[in-house]
């Protein structure tokens, strides 16, 4: 059901050498590029009616309009499941709770007398936020999303997720229930790469944006690198990911569900146990057989995805060599299943989140733990952060000088402008004290 890569005996490779052992899922946004750039152009052309054609032929739905009427928001909470309620409810009060905590505050530093520097933080003026809607409905992806915008001070908040032709032609109801119990009102039927071209070009319904964050499948991904540049993303994210990095006293039981608990997301997903304990990788092993059978999506997402390239239980001979394997292969979610498994946590480098210890799985990440789920992806967690507070803040410089503390440092400036060919730039200084360099 799932295979193994065997690291033992001899010593680890570094670098790009030993993330090239590693399972990883095949995903081609290059590739995926030439076929969105047709589509985004087209809604630039077109707008809205580009917009519903598009959703007829991607979503098999007749589209009068794209946004979401407000009684339609209304009527998705008011018919919301009161069990759902209380979950997505207490979900936004934890993730508000730890996004509020990440909020920056401005300083100013005083460089020399009468000259300081002040750093501002200045929210996102209009953000465009994706909520998935393919094999399965994701309101956790609104709250994940909606509330670091807010609690960044983010003025104007439009969602998209796909229309349903179940539903009439509207986005999943429980994704129209979320956006309500936000105070988003602003919801448009759009999905894939079309959802990311209305919102960076804008339509005769939609302003444009400056910035499109969010989770999605392949042309979402593709969409985003297309408009990279003309506004801000979030990152490229590729399938979902769970790396476990367990010893003897892990559970396979555990172990085993919490794999099975990624692998249900989609059959690309990637699940991967490193472990320094044969004997552990064999339990788990055994463990996924009925597990596996007891679940849903048995035979088009979880086999496909535990039987993936993508996935794998990596034999290592220490959890020396495990930590360093974890960290070439920079999960999306890292679970640390050892003894001392806080210690082991503080020395990962590259991960989108990590959950520490048999009480903490992704699953709560997922909905409840407070943090964000919206993360880095394909090894990217080397580079980049999950989505935040800060995803939406921009940090402005203010430079404050008097004339005494421009005299000052005058003289270096124009030594430095010199030296790089570029006298102009020192002659702007010399200007104000009479095309002088001040005495020190």
């Amino acid at each position: 059901m799932i295979s193994r890569i065997d690291l033992r005996g001899d010593a680890l490779p570094e670098g790009g050498a030993l993330r090239d052992l590693l399972p990883r899922a095949e995903f081609d946004v290059e590739a995926a590029l030439e076929k969105v750039r047709p589509i985004c152009e087209d809604v630039h052309h077109r707008g809205t009616a580009a917009l519903i054609e598009y959703a007829q032929k991607f979503d098999g739905v007749e589209l009068s309009q794209v946004r979401v009427p407000a009684q339609a928001l209304a009527a998705a909470l008011e018919q919301l499941d009161p069990a759902v309620r209380a979950a997505l409810e207490e979900s936004i009060r934890r993730a508000r709770i730890v996004h509020r905590g990440q909020r920056r505050t401005e300083h100013t530093t005083q460089v020399v007398p009468g000259g300081t520097v002040t750093e501002k933080w200045v929210p996102v003026e209009r953000v465009g936020l994706y909520a998935p809607g393919g094999r399965s409905v994701y309101p956790s992806s609104v709250v994940m999303n909606v509330v670091p915008a807010q609690e960044a001070g983010v003025e104007s908040i439009a969602l998209a997720s796909p229309p349903q032709k179940e539903f009439g032609g509207l986005p999943h109801p429980t994704i129209l229930a979320a956006c309500a119990l936000l105070g988003v009102d602003e919801v448009y039927a759009a999905g894939g790469a079309v959802a990311v071209a209305m919102f960076a070009y804008g339509t005769e319904d939609c302003l444009p944006v400056n910035m499109v964050t969010g989770p999605g499948n392949i042309w979402v991904a593709a969409a985003k690198r297309y408009f990279t540049g003309k506004i801000g993303i979030d990152t490229e994210a590729g399938p979902t990911e769970i790396a476990v990095l367990a010893d003897s006293t892990a559970d396979p039981v555990h172990v085993a569900a919490d794999l099975i608990s990624q692998a249900e997301h989609d059959p690309l997903a990637a699940a991967v146990l490193v472990t320094d304990s044969a004997e552990l990788a064999d339990a788990v092993e055994r463990e996924l057989e009925p597990q596996v059978a007891a679940s849903k999506h048995v035979h088009d997402r979880i086999k496909p995805a535990l039987a993936g390239k993508q996935s794998a239980i990596v034999l290592v001979d220490s959890l020396e060599d495990g930590l360093k394997v974890v960290d070439a292969y920079g999960a999306e979610h890292l679970e640390i299943q050892t003894a001392d498994a806080a210690a082991w946590a503080a020395r990962v480098r590259n991960a989108g989140a990590i959950f520490v210890g048999p009480w903490a799985p992704v699953s709560l990440g997922d909905y409840c733990a407070g943090s964000n789920h919206v993360l880095p992806t394909g090894g990217c967690a080397c580079h980049s952060s999950g989505l935040s507070v800060q995803s939406f803040l921009r940090g402005i410089h203010i430079v404050d000088y008097t004339r005494e503390a421009l005299a000052e440092v005058t003289h270096h400036v124009v030594t430095l402008a010199e030296a790089e060919d570029l006298p102009a730039h020192g002659a702007a200084l010399k200007a104000r004290f009479g095309w002088k360099v001040p005495t020190q």
